[in-house]
């Protein structure tokens, strides 16, 4: 089965940091853009960040600029999502998913985004 596998994720205070994991399972992501979304209760899901094959990072949130970052590691076939300065409205479920051949890009519709994993939740509260 294709998916992907996200952990990493908790209860943390505002101000705090975590580190999420993005595993591929079936399948090697190392020639695949990858990118982070997030969903909170009651709202959409929302891009957060995406990583080209060639590392490459792109925001399509810019309420997390300057605190989240992307990063791959191939040899672990993983991508890892990096949040400093956490606020309580960064709590949401956060998944990871790839456009396949498509690059990463805002103009990308999330409907071509395939192998959706079950998220990992992450809470901001003190």
């Amino acid at each position: 089965q294709l998916q992907f596998v996200e952990s990493g994720g908790g209860l943390v205070q505002p101000g705090g940091s975590l580190r999420l994991s993005c595993a591929a399972s079936g399948f090697t992501l190392e020639h695949l853009s990858i990118a982070w979304f997030r969903q909170a209760p009651g709202k959409e899901r929302e891009g957060v960040l995406c990583i080209s094959p060639g590392n490459y990072s792109t925001n399509f949130a810019s309420s997390v600029r300057g605190r989240f970052t992307i990063s791959r590691d191939n040899a672990k076939n993983t991508v890892y999502l990096h949040m400093d300065n956490l606020k309580p409205e960064d709590s949401a479920v956060y998944y990871c998913s790839t456009p396949g051949g498509f690059p990463c890009s805002i103009y990308v519709a999330p409907s071509e985004y395939k192998y959706w994993g079950q998220g990992t939740q992450v809470t901001v509260s003190s």
